[in-house]
Order: structure tokens, then sequence, then C-alpha cells
């Protein structure tokens, strides 16, 4: 009979194959000692991104940390979508529950892109990658989303990678139904890597608008008939893009570029 898999997941930031030590921080310390009790002998699983998730055992306990010992493999790393979020920056709260349900839903890399109407005025990614990394700790993933800096819409426009399509999710009501046009690209085959971009509480400038819609990798879409909060938009935009095209379908059902 197969053992439980540890409740207590860790994103260790280093090589992981058996044998390999890794000595924890005073956060990582704290946690496994004061919040989850843990002691020597108990188990945790590891991942890096890279190597899979491991099965590791807790050696040593001290006031000032814990060293663990990682002892065989759980899983092989998973071949997951490529999908990126492109977000005006927004305020703490709001902020935070992005980030934090964008990994739950499977985004591959969070894009801070700073338009006309942004209002938020300072962009924490250290605070972003910690909040990522707690939220892949406790869904389940074996990889961390990129996090990158806060940069210009016209910067990140005008930089933009050939072959990746961009759903801009137009708040005016111009675009497309948004399953609609996701459902009509998957039956093109088209499952090359795709983005989102939810602009601000404002929304974007006539300029901005007009910008995205000129470019022929970007599909407006519409997200229905209600007013959405920033950090609604983005959840949505997620929610669709995986149960359309992402890994909330079986394997089989998906087109030939996407399980390649």
């Amino acid at each position: 009979m197969q053992s439980p898999s540890p409740r207590v997941r860790l994103f260790l930031d280093q090589a992981l194959a058996q044998g390999e030590a890794a000595v924890l921080d005073r956060d990582r310390t704290h946690y496994l000692k004061n919040v989850m009790r843990l002691s020597a002998g108990d188990a945790v699983a590891a991942f890096n991104g890279r190597d899979g998730e491991w099965l590791g055992r807790i050696e040593t306990v001290d006031r000032r940390c814990v060293a663990l010992r990682l002892e065989r493999r759980l899983a092989a790393q998973p071949v997951g979508g490529d999908f990126w979020l492109l977000f005006a920056p927004l305020k703490r709260g709001p902020g935070e529950l992005l980030v934090a349900k964008a990994v739950e839903l499977g985004a591959t890399a969070l894009v801070p892109v700073t338009t006309e109407r942004t209002t938020a005025s300072r962009v924490r990614t250290d605070r972003m990658r910690l909040l990522a990394i707690e939220a892949a700790e406790q869904c389940g993933r074996c990889d961390v989303p990129e996090i990158r800096a806060a940069t210009p819409l016209g910067e990140v426009l005008r930089d933009w990678p050939a072959g990746r399509r961009l759903v801009f999710c137009d708040e005016s009501g111009g675009g497309r139904p948004i399953v609609e046009c996701l459902t009509e690209a998957r039956d093109g085959d088209a499952a090359g890597p795709w983005a989102a971009l939810i602009g601000p509480e404002g929304g974007f400038a006539e300029e901005e608008r007009a910008s995205l819609r000129s470019r022929p990798y970007v599909h407006a879409v519409d997200l229905g008939p209600r007013l959405l909060r920033a950090e609604t938009a983005a959840i949505a935009a997620l929610v669709c893009w995986q149960a359309v095209m992402g890994d909330w379908r079986r394997p089989g059902d998906l087109p030939a570029a996407a399980r390649a």
C-alpha cells in the first residue's frame, strides 16, 4: 500500500536528488516547528520547479534551523501549459488575491504592466514572489510562476515574443465573447503559448485600446455583461483559458500541438 503524500510541501531553491541535504532558513524553520509542529523523522514534500516532487525527511531540529534529507522522488516534473497573466498593478489586498489565484489556476508568468490609468504607486515583486511560492506549496504545483518587473505597456507590446497570442480583456465591451474566441482558436489548432492582459481599475485609455487592437497577435475579448473588478477579471480569464485550452481537459481532448 502506497503511503500518503506528506501534508507539508516546500519549495526549495536548489537541486533535488536522492541523498541531498537542505538546511532551511529561519522563516521555514519557524513554519515547520511552531506552525506545523513537525519534528525529527517527519516527512515533507519538496519541489524546485525542475526536478519533480521529492520526499524529504527531517533529520535535525534546533532553535535556529531545520535540516532535511531527500529520500526519493515522488513524481516527475509535469509538463504544464504556457500562459502568462499581464495585469495593471493593484492595491495590496486585491493584488495579493490576484497573485494567489493566478498560481492556483496555472499561470506560468505574472507580468505587472503599467498603464496610463494605473493607480498603484509601488510594485513589490519580492512580496509577489513569496505569495506565489506559498500558493504553489498549498495547491500542489511543482513549479512557481516567473515574477517579472513592472514594465510600461508600450514596452511590453514593443518586445512581444513572436508566436505568443494575447487575449486583451476589453472592458469597453467591444470584444468577442472570450469562450467563443478561445474555442475557435483551439479548433484551429492554435494551441501554442498564450497570455491575457487585464487593465487597471479605471480601464484602458483610448490610445492604449487602439494600439492593442492594431496588433495581429491580439484577440480583443469580452468577459460578459457585468463590470468586473480587475482581480475578478483576471480570475475569469484564467478560468476560461483553462477550461477551453488548458489542463482542465483530458489529454486526449487537446489539439495535437498541445500534446506534443
